[in-house]
């Protein structure tokens, strides 16, 4: 009796199964899948070429400012190191103090030029990724994609949309 039951079971999610199974292959057999490689589209494409020019410009001055104020830092510190035996104490002493605030405006202006360039460049990436993303989902419509994937581990070149992607972008404006 309880072998009838489970043959019965068996025989019921076999039959199930061969109705299911042709209907989820011609399902998967109609997903149209397309992939994006979205470190090409933040190095390559124009926006993000003539971004990077600007920011260069931008920070450029400033840069070189700071490698201008470092190398001054430097050359107090080698050239105190090398009177410290003659000088008296109290000039050591104020040179000390001085290089040491010296170095501390150097590392303030250090740190403020660095986190205004990430602050930047982050806007300037937000700014990119939106507008690939509207491109992207432009596509996916236009074209019938089920899904399209930004990341992936191995992507089959015939599904790859980044060059569609990166001339859409660059085209619009």
């Amino acid at each position: 009796m309880v072998l009838n039951s489970v043959k019965k079971l068996l025989i019921g999610g076999v039959l199930s199964l061969a109705v299911v199974l042709p209907t989820m292959s011609h399902a998967q057999a109609a997903t149209k899948i397309g992939f994006v490689n979205t470190e090409r589209i933040l190095r390559d494409s124009k926006f993000a070429v003539e971004s990077q020019k600007k920011l260069e410009r931008d920070f450029s001055k400033r840069q070189k400012e700071l490698e201008d104020l470092a190398t001054k830092v430097k050359a107090e510190a080698t050239k105190l190191d090398k009177d410290a035996i003659t000088l008296p104490e109290a000039e050591k002493v104020r040179r000390q103090r001085d290089l040491a605030e010296m170095d501390r405006d150097f590392q303030r202006k250090r740190r403020e030029f660095e986190e205004d360039l990430a602050q930047r460049k982050n806007q300037v990436v937000g700014e990119l990724v939106e507008r690939a993303n509207r491109v992207i989902r432009q596509i996916a419509e236009k074209e019938n994609y089920d899904i399209i994937f930004q990341e992936a581990v191995y992507a089959n070149k015939r599904i790859d949309i980044t060059d569609q992607v990166l001339s859409s972008l660059d085209n619009a404006k």
